[in-house]
């Protein structure tokens, strides 16, 4: 029986980091980040960046991609890839509270839930400001 192929070449073993870091993203917690208020506006409303897509004037705050217009944005918002990470933002970011219960010191408590809905405008940032502090 032959052995399983490598999946990469012989000799370039230096490249493979590079080859594992191509498309990283920012991670939940960093996203979680940016969700608030503060961070959130900076985001949204940023200086006009010839070197990035659109400008760096078509941004998701959730997904931390930057698209070429306003159709390109809008378009991103009903793809799986929006969805999923929507998804994964509604449970709070892993924090060292929890990792120190979780190493014996405390109580064990469940990650809580939250509602995330996708941010396009600044009036969406001041609106979702308002619904936290209802739930509070």
């Amino acid at each position: 029986m032959p052995y399983a192929r490598k999946k990469h070449h012989k000799g370039v073993l230096h490249l493979k980091k590079s080859w594992r870091t191509k498309r990283r993203t920012k991670d939940l917690d960093e996203i979680d980040e940016d969700l608030k208020e503060e961070n959130a506006v900076k985001l949204i409303n940023q200086e006009v960046d010839l070197d990035k897509p659109g400008a760096a004037q078509h941004y998701c705050i959730h997904c931390a991609r930057y698209f070429i217009n306003q159709r390109a944005l809008q378009d991103h918002f009903s793809t799986k890839v929006h969805k999923r990470r929507m998804k994964a933002l509604e449970t709070e970011p892993y924090s060292i509270e929890e990792s120190e219960r979780a190493a014996g010191k405390g109580n064990f408590v469940f990650a809580q839930k939250r509602k995330i809905e996708t941010i396009e405008t600044e009036d969406d940032i001041n609106k979702e400001s308002k619904v936290m502090r209802v739930d509070e």
